[in-house]
């Protein structure tokens, strides 16, 4: 197993760069295949990761738990809630003494913009183990990896001129992160994509976070373009992923936030949008297009059941593949 990646942190994609990302990718693939043979892969036997969480977590957690089972090792759960983190300990004390007790520091710090990354850098900064980003305010970049992982069993490896539309949707729960449609602009404009923003006018994107992805799309000759209409990014789409995510001015503003997003119910992926997507050939065969999410979908709102449920959604290949692809991640950092 290629081990150049040893001791690296895994914060952002945009820090690896492609040559480092395929490597994981590689490695994820392996993995996956040698889970369904049923062939031990004990690569960290021994080795513990701590994983600190200040928000909920389904797929996150138990995809590197599980994987770090499967790979040998052992996954600590923290709550920063129950841990001395909510008496105020330091993100540099925390650092270093996890980093005595293990082999690797795994964070999930998403609900706060200006906050998540910032913590996250701080620890790694006092770390002397990876420290790796189950999400934070700014990129989700486990999330995207596996999506690009299961983009090129969908579609092939060359992904160039594939177009994506990756749209704000409804939803009435809470102001969810920026962090996966942020990753998702930022990692596939790299692969050469035609990448289409849809979102209504409040709901923009972290300013550097969109130059980021004009820059990364200039550099490979990818498209990237912002609309403000659902309809105008899902139209010949090969590829949609539609999401909710709140208005950076208002996050902690619960009712303010809610009620906005109220205004825009329609913003919902449903039988009537995908027919505006386009077939899409692989393989010498041609299947229907793509529904993507990262989990979970507020069903009824940002997509309903025959959207998710039909031949378009490959939402559980993506959840699965959360799995795989962090179980590459800790055994080519850790």
């Amino acid at each position: 197993m290629n081990q150049g990646l040893k001791g690296r942190d895994y914060i952002t994609t945009q820090e690896w760069t492609l040559q480092e990302l395929e490597v994981a990718l590689s490695l994820a693939t392996e993995l996956k295949q040698m889970k369904r043979r049923g062939i031990p892969h004990r690569y960290l036997e021994g080795k513990t990761l701590f994983m600190l969480f200040f928000d909920k977590s389904t797929r996150t957690r138990n995809s590197f738990e599980a994987g770090m089972t499967q790979l040998g090792g052992h996954a600590h759960y923290i709550d920063a809630e129950t841990s001395q983190i909510a008496h105020g300990e330091s993100p540099k004390d925390t650092g270093i003494i996890l980093s005595g007790y293990g082999h690797g520091i795994a964070i999930r710090h998403d609900l706060v913009p200006g906050e998540g990354n910032a913590y996250i850098r701080e620890v790694a900064r006092w770390a002397d183990v990876p420290v790796l980003n189950m999400q934070s305010d700014v990129d989700h970049p486990c999330q995207t990896l596996a999506d690009l992982m299961t983009l090129r069993e969908q579609l092939g490896h060359n992904l160039r001129d594939v177009k994506i539309a990756v749209s704000w949707a409804y939803a009435p729960s809470y102001a969810k992160p920026l962090s996966v449609p942020q990753g998702l602009i930022l990692l596939l404009t790299r692969y050469g994509m035609h990448v289409t923003l849809a979102h209504p006018p409040e709901y923009t994107l972290m300013p550097e976070v969109v130059e980021q992805a004009r820059q990364n799309a200039q550099a490979s000759g990818a498209k990237f373009e912002i609309v403000d209409s659902m309809d105008e990014a899902f139209r010949d789409a090969a590829v949609v992923y539609p999401k909710s995510w709140g208005v950076l001015e208002l996050f902690g503003q619960s009712e303010e936030s809610l009620k906005l997003a109220r205004q825009y119910q329609h913003w919902i992926c449903d039988e009537r949008r995908m027919a505006l997507t386009s077939s899409v050939k692989h393989a010498s065969t041609t299947k229907p297009s793509l529904y993507m999410h990262c989990l979970p979908a507020d069903r009824g709102h940002e997509v309903t059941d025959s959207v998710i449920d039909g031949p378009h959604s490959v939402v559980y290949d993506q959840a699965e593949n959360r799995l795989h692809t962090c179980k590459a991640l800790t055994a080519l950092t850790m």
